[in-house]
């Protein structure tokens, strides 16, 4: 481990120098590093013009785009994710780019060797040098097939995953590292967001289960004519290389040019969202990144969707709890929309209910009497998103591509043309959730589930209750009560003991001197010792003096 830290201490040297230059020098000196890598001071003077001159999410933009690919790519990633980053930030996030240059012919036709264990000119009868496209991962180039079929092959960046691996690697060491020195990073948990972060962008990496994503998505369109997702030739096809159909159409965000060629945009944005929202609440597996670029116009209407590299899931849970929240919204109903959202997520122990109701109350009496035609889904999502990142509240990371989507594909309508309304074409989607969540098939499917569940409990109940009987029998037992009445509850318990005490002693002192008194009046004569003493009037003295000095303290300690 040491060898190895070693070895990238270069790296982390222009890690260290790029949070120092654009004005994160005091995070890296609160880590220890900046006199350990041997910062110069030319550094902070540039970090300090930059804090004037920029805003904070343009300087971590500026960042991550210096520090090369895999930060660039861990920025876009985390764009999808308003649950956990500030609005301010998300806005310089997707400005994003993958500023690099086109890697040689000679690389390209290695790596194809390599991954295939043939010639270039025994796979291919047709491969043009210069790419069509290219990103921070691979870049993409026209071929033909030996049986004549046109295709686009991604090729991955030679040693990308090298550089990458090594970059993660660095960014959970320093993860680590500032969870042990820096309060507020652990409170954020940041070093479980950038584990969900390389983890999305490990399955970027892997060529396969993005051609695995294609095919899964394709086979959802197999009865739509309209819908078409590019084919997967998997004998051409490994980790490092993607060979699809190649798709001739025009880009969705080259509105002049639909119009010119006599596309229809408003079918062509009504087809889109048809075809996203199938995905998402029939299918429960979707295009996670649906922008104009990755969606093509082709004869007759016909909409084709390509790059599968970030896909996202909704469980049947999930969508039962999709349900749930849009009942609750329909009924108007805060407090089961509450319900609805702490079941998708992880609500904190200490959330402030109070103030987490009103903040949804707030946001459902804003969109209470908004017609479809005039609610933009995108505000709405961005809202809900900046709820739960002030109530510290964890979405889960598939919900927030799903919000990452709902975003994307409203930019996408929106170029097409301004008039159609998401939601007013994704209403009878919603309306179909909600009645199959309430047909007899599926309520005895979520029936039984709920009673294997509780049968498995119920089995396993005997040897908990053993188990709780033997901790209780060493004495191990442990009870923490957490709760913001708890206060409250004590200082009430407080009064009602003080004033028992009060009483009791008062009854005590009574019982006696009345003893005393009943005692003497049966015997029928009087001690000599008795006779002297004045016990009835002493008794009286004490118990007013007791009962004084119990009054005082009790309303001292203002209980009572």
């Amino acid at each position: 481990m040491i060898k190895k830290k070693i070895r990238h201490i270069q790296r982390y040297r222009d890690i260290v120098y790029a949070f120092t230059k654009h004005g994160f020098g005091f995070i890296m000196k609160e880590l220890g590093l900046i006199d350990l890598l041997s910062v110069p001071k030319r550094v902070f003077v540039e970090g300090n013009k930059s804090l004037n001159s920029r805003t904070t999410g343009e300087r971590i933009r500026l960042f991550l785009e210096e520090l090369g690919p895999t930060f660039v790519k861990i920025g876009q990633i985390a764009s999808t994710r308003p649950d956990v980053i500030p609005a301010e930030i998300l806005q310089e996030l997707v400005k994003l780019q993958d500023r690099v240059s086109i890697f040689s012919f000679d690389e390209v036709k290695r790596i194809l060797e390599l991954e295939l264990a043939d010639t270039l000119e025994n796979s291919f009868a047709e491969f043009c040098e210069t790419p069509l496209a290219a990103a921070s991962i691979g870049q993409v180039h026209y071929a033909v097939l030996l049986s004549v079929e046109p295709v686009a092959i991604k090729i991955q960046r030679p040693n990308i995953m090298g550089v990458i691996e090594t970059d993660l690697e660095i960014m959970q060491d320093l993860a680590r590292l500032a969870e042990s020195r820096i309060d507020w990073v652990e409170r954020y948990q940041i070093r479980t967001i950038i584990e969900e972060l390389s983890k999305s962008l490990r399955e970027e990496l892997d060529y396969e289960n993005e051609g695995r994503n294609t095919e899964k998505i394709s086979k959802q369109f197999k009865e739509d004519p309209k819908v078409h997702i590019p084919k997967v030739y998997w004998e051409y096809t490994t980790k490092k290389i993607l060979t699809m159909e190649f798709i001739d159409g025009i880009k969705l965000n080259e509105v002049e040019k639909l119009e010119e060629e006599g596309f229809d945009t408003k079918v062509l944005g009504e087809k889109v969202v048809n075809a996203i929202f199938h995905q998402i609440l029939i299918d429960g597996f979707f295009h996670g990144d649906p922008h104009p670029g990755n969606i093509v116009a082709l004869p007759g209407q016909v909409i084709a969707f390509m790059d599968f590299g970030m896909v996202g899931r909704i469980t049947p849970d999930m969508r039962s709890h999709i349900a749930s929240f849009v009942i609750a919204l329909m009924r108007k109903n805060t407090s089961e929309v509450v319900k609805a959202i702490t079941n998708m997520g992880l609500v904190p122990d200490d959330v402030n209910v109070k103030q987490l109701h009103s903040d949804i109350d707030k946001l459902r009496e804003k969109y209470l009497d908004v017609p479809f035609s005039q609610m933009s889904v995108g505000m709405a999502v961005n809202e809900l998103f900046s709820v739960a990142y002030r109530h510290k509240i964890q979405i889960p990371t598939d919900l927030t591509i799903l919000g990452k989507t709902l975003l994307t594909l409203e930019g996408t309508v929106e170029k097409l043309n301004h008039e159609i309304s998401i939601l007013a074409v994704a209403e009878p989607f919603g309306r179909q959730l909600l009645i199959d969540r309430f047909k007899p098939k599926n309520m005895a499917e979520f029936a039984w589930s709920n009673f294997t569940e509780y049968g498995n409990i119920l089995h396993e109940f005997p040897k908990t209750i053993k188990d709780f009987t033997s901790v209780m029998k060493k004495g191990k037992m442990q009870i923490e009560i957490s709760t913001p009445e708890i206060e409250s509850v004590l200082k009430k318990l407080n009064t009602i003991s003080n004033r028992l005490s009060f009483s009791i002693v008062l009854l005590a002192f009574s019982i006696i001197l009345v003893g005393v008194i009943i005692g003497a009046s049966l015997s029928g004569q009087t001690s000599i010792l008795l006779s002297k003493i004045p016990m009835i009037e002493i008794g009286f003295g004490i118990a007013a003096i007791m009962f004084l000095l119990l009054l005082y303290s009790i309303f001292k300690s203002g209980r009572f």
